[in-house]
């Protein structure tokens, strides 16, 4: 090469306008490299390493597989690992999309400008060691963006509402998107700019980061078959040399936690959570055993246990949900075993679902927090429809139906729910409920619903740790057990005097239930033991 063919002084990149006569042999070699992306990634592009400097980039077999990935796909989304070489892959990706396709514009988009231009250093050094018959001529080579003779071009930027506002991109790079700021807002400005051509691609890479934000919405929407992205998952054992001695080692000089954080693909909370992550780390959500009209119940009613519905009321207009949570205070830990999640329900209909329900919990005790249309919740089902075991903050006032939820007893409740859950002694298995948990994050001096996510089934918990710590409750829960007690001992005494026989039901309906750890059947008006 000539240094006069080089761009303003760098001889390994070719200038615009340089003329280039190829051999047959090129000619063919070209048409390889274009044809298949990591053909020429093996054998022209170079890169970095720690240890070695400067290397071909000798592809894993992973990493061939996502090459291939970014190629067939027109939206892809990548969980993978700490280290797992991702970014430094879809760089490589970016390089043959530039020199082999005219006409195109790339935007690699990070959550700091710095990040988005060390991605660009990274292509620039990449670019430089190819050679010149494989280079169209480069116009423009800077920090933020390189333009080519073939009208394609890369720029590089912070994620922002007007990042790429108003022009036309052909493929969008999003990298460690899971930790961009105001991602959910970003999104929805660009996804449009996007996909308006019908050949356009989107590729977003990163490592796990808690659950709600937009990177997790998008990677179980695609997991789910439920969005365009195709999902592609890069694991710990998938590196070569990483294996379980590996990964003893690694947790022994880390943690467990940190080790699920960053190589294991987990999606934890945050670390300004209420609940610790290792608590949250160890919930697991069941399915329910019946689930109709956003209701959920996880274990049936059981005679003789007692349960306590705490509810949460919205305004019924598709926001915030109106929600309650049933829980088991019979003994600990305590266990929730039924919850109700409904954004469109009118609190003037909601007192009915809550009678039917705490009904068939043994007449649970209703305890409802009772600000704004909570009170007319608290009205209607006292009052109107008289259910019998309504908690009254206050006997003197007419608002004393319910609990006003003030900053202390949020404080209080806030502290308590924290101290049951990371002490074992409040069982939470609804996936609504833990994944309201684990974005539920310290915002000033209280706590609340990370950005985009609910909090509604929490609030419930709060109401519930505040409860647990009321003189009410202490004399419920002691009343409780002395009637458990008393009745275990009446049974006990039945059982050994009655024998076989049948009682009249008084209906016709054919129905099997369980009960209390008892099987019986009405069969014709009877039912037998």
């Amino acid at each position: 090469m000539h240094k006069n063919e080089g761009y303003l002084g760098n001889i390994n990149v070719k200038r615009a306008g340089v003329q280039s006569k190829w051999t047959e042999e090129e000619i063919l070699e070209y048409k390889k490299c274009m044809e298949n992306p990591i053909y020429f990634i093996e054998n022209y592009i170079k890169i970095i390493s720690l240890d070695e400097g400067l290397v071909s980039f000798k592809l894993y077999d992973y990493q061939e597989e996502l090459i291939t990935h970014f190629d067939e796909s027109r939206f892809s989304i990548v969980l993978a690992c700490r280290q797992s070489g991702k970014s430094i892959t879809a760089c490589a990706y970016l390089v043959w999309y530039l020199l082999f396709q005219p006409e195109q514009t790339i935007a690699i988009l990070a959550n700091k400008g710095s990040t988005a231009r060390e991605m660009l250093a990274r292509i620039t050094t990449m670019l430089e060691h190819v050679p010149f018959f494989l280079q169209p001529g480069t116009k423009v080579l800077n920090k933020g963006s390189i333009e080519f003779e073939n009208d394609s071009r890369i720029i590089a930027s912070a994620t922002g509402a007007n990042s790429i506002r108003g022009m036309s991109v052909n493929l969008l790079y999003l990298d460690e998107f899971a930790f961009v700021d105001n991602a959910e807002q970003f999104y929805t400005s660009t996804y449009p700019v996007v996909t308006s051509g019908g050949k356009s691609k989107v590729i977003i890479t990163s490592t796990a980061n808690g659950i709600g934000n937009m990177y997790h919405k998008l990677y179980e929407g695609a997991e789910h078959g439920s969005n365009e992205y195709q999902p592609f998952t890069v694991n710990w054992w998938d590196v070569p040399g990483r294996d379980e001695k590996w990964k003893e080692s690694t947790i022994a000089n880390t943690s467990e936690l940190q080790f699920e954080q960053e190589f294991g693909n987990s999606f934890l909370g945050t670390g300004n959570t209420l609940i610790n992550a290792n608590t949250l780390l160890g919930l697991q959500g069941k399915d329910a055993l019946w689930s109709k009209d956003n209701v959920y119940l996880y274990q049936e009613p059981r005679k003789d246990h007692t349960y306590i519905m705490t509810v949460d009321v919205a305004k019924g207009r598709g926001r915030d949900f109106s929600t309650f949570s049933i829980i088991d205070v019979t003994e600990k830990p305590f266990k929730q075993v039924g919850i109700y999640r409904d954004n469109m329900v009118s609190p003037l209909l909601y007192a009915d679902v809550l009678e039917k329900y705490g009904k068939m919990y043994n007449e649970a005790l209703i305890v409802i927090e009772n600000n704004d249309s909570g009170q007319i919740v608290c009205n209607n089902l006292y009052y109107d429809i008289e259910y019998p075991n309504v908690f009254l903050e206050s006997t003197v006032k007419a608002s004393g139906v319910g609990v006003t939820m003030t900053r202390k007893v949020k404080q209080i409740g806030c502290s308590t729910l924290k101290e049951l859950m990371e002490e074992k002694k409040l069982m939470v298995i609804d996936k609504f409920t833990i994944n309201e948990l684990v974005t539920f994050v310290a915002k000033g001096q209280s706590y609340e619903a990370d950005g985009g996510n609910h909090d509604d089934l929490v609030m419930n918990l709060v109401l519930f740790s505040w409860f647990v710590t009321t003189p009410y409750f202490q004399s419920l829960t002691d009343l409780e057990l002395k009637k458990m007690l008393y009745d275990e001992q009446q049974q006990l005494i039945e059982d050994d005097m009655v024998p076989f026989g049948i009682i009249d039901d008084g209906t016709d309906e054919e129905k099997t239930f369980k009960e209390g750890g008892d099987v019986w059947t009405v069969v014709k008006d009877v039912q037998v033991y």
